[in-house]
């Protein structure tokens, strides 16, 4: 029995079946699905806040988003190209003195101190398809830069908070470059460099500008860098369970954790508290071109910037192969091809989703699509982190059970 745009009653229930097993398993403690199509949307809220029980997950419960961040702070580069304050070819130097003039190491796994000169300039097109230069690398683990980019205090997804943006512009400009300018595609950082570079541009602090901008707009109102103490109790607590025995470990508490209070710097990497419902409003804008109702909050052009594969023949080999020779790391994460702006574009077909799908996943244990072709969007969102495989799994299994349920 189909609904003409949507979902099949049988898929649906298959949906909430599968979800509510991982659940049940013992292994997911709770979390909140959204499913919308057309004019259909479809919420679950299964399980429990914490792994040992108490209050329920509920449709407003409040997420560390992590690398889902990603995808949403990239608009408020896009804003600021909209309006030419921005161009793609600029070199960032204007506003980042801390990135002029690059060394460039010879080899990824070499000295620091063995380098050579930048080609170029880095420029805002770099940063925002992520190929600028420095990234996190899982082929260079263990190598000096790698090592010096986790003992500087200059990844963003640590265990220690970061310090305010000048000081860490000015950790980031000691290292040297692993790639050339423009090269390759690498993970991560660039998204920090953005926040940094659209609070610069705009003399806002990058939260004012992206609140002001894109967050308000949307009606995002449980979205931000940290959670008031008003709605702490709307967050659970972050597990990353033990990789050897599973044991349910807390990475990050609520109250007096690493949201509760404003943070120094407002990671566009990762930074993110969110709602499936504020999720959806945001990728139902990119699905509509950029309107929301009848605002406009992104040109049509910058949306199909953003969600369109960006990267060379060349940069989408490194990146397909590096996903595909870490999938025992990953759990199978991030073998979607292409990148866009902010995130990854489905450019061939390796699972139930089609060509042209895109969005991004998160170490929480957090996944938001959308796919133009199918008018389809689909937001997971649990408190298990990627330490272990089950919350990568859930995820594949939610995106699996989305698309069966398609009725038409």
């Amino acid at each position: 029995m189909g609904t003409g745009n949507g979902f099949s009653k049988a898929g649906l229930d298959r949906v909430r079946d599968v979800l509510a097993r991982h659940v049940e398993s013992g292994r997911i403690p709770g979390l909140v699905a959204l499913v919308s199509r057309g004019d259909e949307t479809h919420v679950e809220a299964i399980g429990t806040m914490r792994h040992e029980g108490g209050a329920p997950m509920r449709r407003d419960t409040i997420f560390r988003m992590a690398s889902t961040t990603k995808p949403v702070t990239m608009a408020a580069a896009m804003v600021l190209l909209d309006e030419c304050r921005l161009r793609l070819d600029d070199p960032v130097e204007r506003w980042l003195p801390e990135l002029a003039d690059r060394r460039v190491l010879k080899r990824i796994d070499g000295p620091l101190d063995d380098t050579v000169p930048a080609r170029r300039p880095i420029t805002v097109r770099d940063l925002l398809t992520s190929t600028f230069g420095l990234g996190i690398d899982l082929t260079a683990l263990g190598s000096p830069i790698m090592t010096a980019i986790f003992e500087r205090g200059v990844f963003s997804q640590g265990a220690t908070p970061l310090p305010e943006p000048d000081e860490w512009m000015r950790r980031l400009g000691m290292l040297p470059l692993m790639r050339q300018p423009g090269e390759h595609w690498q993970y991560h950082l660039s998204h920090d460099v953005l926040g940094v570079l659209v609070a610069r541009v705009s003399g806002l602090p990058f939260e004012t500008f992206l609140r002001e901008r894109v967050l308000d707009p949307l009606g995002m109102k449980d979205t931000g860098f940290h959670v008031p103490a008003g709605k702490i109790d709307r967050l659970p607590p972050s597990y990353a369970p033990d990789p050897q025995t599973g044991e349910f470990t807390v990475w990050d508490e609520a109250v007096g954790g690493q949201y509760s209070a404003p943070p120094a710097f407002q990671a566009g990497g990762g930074g993110l508290v969110s709602t499936a419902d504020d999720y959806h409003a945001y990728f139902r804008m990119l699905l509509n071109h950029g309107m929301h109702g009848t605002e406009r909050i992104l040109s049509r052009p910058a949306v199909q910037l953003m969600t369109t594969n960006r990267l060379t023949p060349e940069q989408e080999t490194a990146r397909t192969a590096l996903a595909r020779n870490a999938v025992h790391v990953s759990f199978g994460q991030g073998q979607q091809g292409g990148w866009g702006f902010g995130m990854a574009v489905r450019t061939y077909r390796g699972d139930y989703a089609p060509i042209g799908q895109f969005g991004w996943d998160g170490g929480t244990g957090t996944s938001a699509y959308a796919d133009p072709n199918e008018q389809l969007t689909g937001i997971l969102l649990t408190q298990v982190g990627l330490s272990i495989p089950d919350p990568a799994q859930l995820i594949h299994d939610f995106w699996t059970t989305l698309y069966q349920a398609i009725d038409d």
